[in-house]
Order: C-alpha cells, then structure tokens, then sequence
C-alpha cells in the first residue's frame, strides 16, 4: 500500500506555553534580558557553519552530532528563529522555528519545531547541549543518524543506514517514475522526486511523528502541503524499507509511480478531493502500462464479490484509515483504483484528469464529484455508481 499524508497549510505547529516581548515561562524562571539575543545569535552562527561546511565552527558552538549527519545533504538554505527561550541559572531551554531548503528542489523553506537544551559557559557564553525536536514535531532524517544521498536525474535520494547501492536503486525507480507519471497527468509540475529511506519503519513513524502501528504494511507515503501554491516545498516520499523491501520489481515501480502521481497531483488536490479519487487515480497511474489485470491488482475486492458481496457505495475517507482493518484498505484502495479504471476505459485518459482536476477545484467537497461527474462525463452519481458496480462484476466476478 501507498498514500499521501494530506497536510493542509503550514507543516509545522509550534506549540508555546506563554509568549511575551520575547520571555517565556513554563515552571522556570523567565530568560533575562539578553539571553534571547543571545541565543539567536548563537544560532545564527550555528546555522552558517553548517551551510559552510565548517566543523570547526560547529563545533564551537556545541554538540556536533547533527553536523557529521548532515554533511551529505545538499542545503541551499538553513537558519534558525528562536521563538522563546526558558533559564535556570546557567542552563536554558529554547524553542526555534528551523527553516531549511534543499538544493535544487524546495521553492520554500520546510518549517519545522525544535528544543535545544543549552548550557553556559563562564567564558565563552552559551553552547548547546543538545538539540531534538520540539513538542509536537516529527523527526527530519539526520535525527535518525547519517544521511547518505544519491542523486539521480529527476529524483534525490536521502537514506540513513542503506547501502549506497539501494538507494542508488530508489533513484533508477524514481527516474522511471517521472515520464511514466507525465504521460498520464502532464508535465505541469516540477517532475522532480525527493524520497527519503529510514533504516526502518520505526525510522518511518519518526518522520510522520505517528506511532508504527498506523504505517505496518504501507509500503511509502507521500508528505506535503494539499492546495498548496507552486512555490513550496517539494513533498517527500517517506519509505517504509520493510514493507517496500517485500515487493518484487514490479511492485516497487508501482509504488513508486504512485507516491510521484502524489507529488504531481498537488497542487489539484483539494479539501474537495475525495480519497478514493486520490489513492484510486494515483493507483491508476502507478499501474498504468505495467500490465497488470484486475485480479492481479485487486485480490481482496475479488475476494469480496466471489462471496456475493458487490459494494453498494464507492468507498468514503474513513475507509482509507492506517492502521485499522488491513483488508478494508486494501478493498479501498482497489475500489477507487477500478473507479478511475473504468472511466480511463469509458471516456478515456483525458477525460480522467480532466475529471479530477474539476472535482479538486470545487469551492467544497460538497456537490465536488456530483457536479464534475455531470459536467466532465455527463454522467450521475447514482448511473456512475450503478456502472461501477457493474464494472467490478464484469472485471472481478
């Protein structure tokens, strides 16, 4: 399984007990004057040795091990605004907005939480101790411990404890992705992928900052901004390395092509986008060409109509739940996969995007499908659900 993490608006919500003139208290006592520009400056510096490549410099300004984990990742921005600081005597806490870009790919910083406990000495003013992130916020990769990066023609490649050789396979797969996913939606998007590779899928969970148990068999996920304008950051598709490693190869380009059609959907993808139109025509694509037939693609939903059991109703966003019951996603996933099947067949490719385009522009997600399915396909909801039922009969039966 695949799927995109929606996102709506901003990434990150910091989370704050008192913000006031700069001070801050939460059971300590409030930072002195100065102590926050203090900080800010310490990270200031902090931020410009890590875009300089200057361990030295790093290193003066405290712990060095995101420094080591991070040299593989090529940062075009990276900086630091403290947003409250907490003192006791010579040790402090501070809560920052971290903003980074990488190279070549996020139009706009990724804003994420942090905490770095700091420490003060007596000469050399404040350092920090140590940093993690802020309450509420997922991990970023070089959390997890070394990066390692591979770029490949349209894709980059971030990995934490995978061989060079794998994630040099990731990019070969995401190259392929690219084309394959224009060819369905067009090349109205920035045809460029950002994967990241966890060690595992604990390392998975840390990154959506989500308990392992809602990603157990989701073999990646795509992250970023729904509705968001063009100039933000690129999405990252997050892999799961043990359910991914699992697939053969042509399970793999699939998921891949998948979690691309995410990342080219984007910016048509809408509170009024439904998930069975977006995992289903993601599936669409990712399965596009591969030759895969309906019983392959859609066991479980099989499974179903060979007991008698036809669905009644295409399948609502509570149906593509993680971390519940896993053969009523997978019949999710396969029913919205055979929706966007039968109008790619019936009223042909363009008309499928066309489709999904109208329903993502809707004003709400009221009246969305029922107003794109008249006006795109001239068609009802009750005749299109009607024919879809008659589809799966004939395609699964």
């Amino acid at each position: 399984m695949a799927g995109r993490r929606r996102v709506p608006g901003t990434r990150v919500v910091l989370a704050l007990c008192l913000l006031t003139a700069g001070l801050v208290g939460c059971g300590g006592g409030p930072a002195p004057d100065g102590t926050r520009a203090q900080v800010q400056g310490l990270l200031d510096r902090r931020a410009a040795a890590i875009l300089d490549g200057d361990e030295t410099a790093y290193l003066r300004t405290g712990a060095l091990d995101r420094f080591r984990n991070l040299r593989a990742v090529p940062l075009a921005d990276w900086s630091y605004r403290v947003t409250a600081v907490r003192r006791t005597g010579d040790r402090a806490v501070a809560q920052a907005e971290l903003r980074y870009r990488v190279e070549g790919y996020d139009r706009a910083p990724v804003r994420v939480g942090r905490s770095l406990d700091l420490a003060r000495d007596g000469r050399d003013g404040w350092y920090v101790a140590s940093e993690r992130p802020a309450k509420g916020s997922a991990q970023q990769l070089w959390d997890q411990g070394e990066v390692g990066a591979v770029r490949g023609t349209d894709s980059l490649v971030l990995g934490v404890g995978q061989p060079p050789a794998r994630l040099r396979a990731f990019a070969r797969l995401a190259d392929s992705a690219v084309p394959a996913v224009s060819g369905a939606w067009g090349t109205d998007w920035p045809r460029h992928l950002v994967l990241l590779v966890p060690g595992s899928l604990t390392g998975m969970a840390g990154l959506l900052g989500a308990p392992e148990s809602s990603y157990r068999g989701i073999a990646a996920v795509t992250t970023g901004e729904t509705d968001a304008p063009a100039n933000a950051p690129a999405d990252r598709i997050i892999v799961n390395p043990e359910a991914y490693g699992v697939l053969g190869s042509v399970g793999k380009q699939v998921v891949l092509s998948h979690e691309a059609t995410h990342v080219a959907t984007r910016a048509a993808t809408t509170p009024a986008t439904p998930l069975w139109l977006s995992e289903g025509y993601a599936d669409w694509a990712g399965y596009r060409g591969s030759g895969r037939t309906p019983a392959e693609a859609a066991p479980e939903l099989g499974r179903e109509l060979a007991d008698g059991r036809v669905p009644q109703a295409l399948p609502t966003d509570a149906d593509f739940g993680f971390g519940g019951d896993a053969n009523r996603l997978a019949r999710a996933y396969e029913s919205g996969w055979m929706a966007c099947r039968m109008i790619a067949e019936r009223w042909g490719e363009a008309r499928l995007t066309a489709f999904y385009r109208a329903v993502g522009a809707h004003e709400g997600r009221e009246g969305a499908v029922e107003d794109a399915l008249k006006d795109v396909l001239g068609v009802s909801l009750a005749d299109f659900t009607a024919d879809w039922r008659d589809y799966l009969r004939d395609r699964l039966g």
